[in-house]
C-alpha cells in the first residue's frame, strides 16, 4: 500500500504494523472464524492493552524506535521517563514539534496520519475500493435526522497507524458538547480491512462528539476505535470552549482513526488532499497542518 508525503512529495510504500497478523486474520478463513469469534471482541483488545502497559513491555520501546525511525527529540518527556509500550504510545509531543496553521480561516489535520478528503459525501462511489458506500447514518449512531444534516457534506478521514503520534486535536475552534459513546465491536481500520468492507466504520466502538464554530458551522467529530485499541481517552472539558490545535484526547495502543464531517459548503479542501484522495491514495500530513478553509459567505 502507498500513500503521498505531502512534505516530501513523494509516494512511499506504507510499514504495516503486524501486516502478516492481519492478512492472516482478514485474507484467510481460519484468520476471518478467528477475527469474528475472538479478535473483534473488547476482551481481546483490554487484554493486550493490559500487556502494553505492564512494566515489561517497556523493553519494546528501543526497537519500535530503531524500526519505524521516530525521532525522541519531539518528545515532550525523554524515553527513560515511559514505564511501559503504552505510556510511550500516548506520549506527549513538544508544542515546537507540531506548530498549528496560524491562518484565521485555516482548518487543520486532527492528527498525525494517512487523510482522505471528499468535497461531498454525497457524490462518493468508494472510499477504499471502487463501489463502497459509507452509511452516514449508521456512522451517527441511526440518528437520521443528524444524517441528513451532513449527507451531502464535507469528510475527512484521518488514519492513525501504530507509528504516529496517538494524541488527537481540535481542526477548528468552538463549543463543544459532551461526547457520546457509540460502542461495537474492534476490527481493524487498516485498508487490508476496509477495502473487504467499509461497513466497518459504522460498526466499530466509536466516540462522536458536535462542535459548533463560528467559522464552518456543526462540525462532527468521530474517533473510531480498532482492535487493540485499549481506549478511546477523552482529555477536553466537555460544554466549553476549545481553540484550534488543542487537544481533545488520545488513543491507547493500537491503530484508530478520526473522521470529521463538515456541513456542505462550509470547508474548501486544500487541493493536494482532493487530487490524491480521488485517486484512491491518503496522503501523509502531520497533526496541525491545513487541511482546508472555511468558505466565506460570499463563497469565497
Amino acid at each position: 500500500m502507498t500513500y503521498f508525503h505531502r512534505e516530501e512529495g513523494t509516494i512511499r510504500e506504507e510499514a504495516i504494523y503486524g501486516e502478516k497478523s492481519l492478512r492472516w486474520a482478514y485474507e484467510n478463513a481460519l484468520g476471518r472464524l478467528a477475527l469474528e469469534s475472538v479478535v473483534k471482541r473488547a476482551f481481546f483488545s483490554r487484554f493486550y492493552g493490559w500487556l502494553m502497559s505492564r512494566p515489561g513491555s517497556r523493553k519494546r520501546i528501543d526497537p519500535f524506535l530503531s524500526e519505524y525511525g521516530l525521532d525522541p527529540d519531539e518528545f515532550a518527556d525523554s524515553v527513560d521517563s515511559f514505564e511501559s509500550f503504552n505510556a510511550f504510545f500516548v506520549r506527549r509531543l513538544k508544542p515546537s514539534a507540531r506548530p498549528i496553521d496560524p491562518a484565521s480561516d485555516s482548518v487543520v489535520f486532527p492528527a498525525d496520519g494517512r487523510h482522505l478528503g471528499f468535497p461531498d459525501v454525497g457524490e462518493l462511489d468508494g472510499i477504499y475500493a471502487k463501489g463502497q458506500q459509507l452509511s452516514l447514518d449508521d456512522l451517527v449512531g441511526g440518528d437520521r435526522d443528524l444524517a441528513d444534516r451532513f449527507r451531502r457534506g464535507t469528510l475527512v478521514i484521518s488514519r492513525l497507524c501504530p507509528v504516529d503520534y496517538h494524541r488527537f486535536h481540535f481542526a477548528v475552534g468552538g463549543e463543544l458538547s459532551e461526547p457520546r459513546v457509540l460502542n461495537g465491536p474492534l476490527y481493524s481500520v487498516s485498508p487490508i480491512a476496509l477495502r473487504r468492507r467499509i461497513e466497518i466504520l459504522g460498526e466499530n466502538k466509536r466516540v462522536m462528539t458536535r462542535l459548533r464554530s463560528e467559522q464552518v458551522g456543526e462540525v462532527l467529530i468521530l474517533e473510531i476505535g480498532a482492535t487493540n485499541v485499549g481506549s478511546i481517552v477523552q482529555t477536553a472539558a466537555a460544554g466549553g470552549r476549545v481553540e484550534k490545535g488543542e487537544e481533545k484526547g488520545f488513543f491507547a495502543f493500537g491503530g484508530s482513526m478520526t473522521l470529521l464531517l463538515f456541513e456542505p459548503g462550509r470547508v474548501r479542501l486544500e487541493a493536494d488532499l482532493v487530487e490524491q484522495s480521488r485517486g484512491g491514495r491518503e496522503l501523509y500530513a502531520r497533526m496541525g497542518e491545513r487541511l482546508g478553509a472555511a468558505i466565506r459567505a460570499n463563497g469565497s
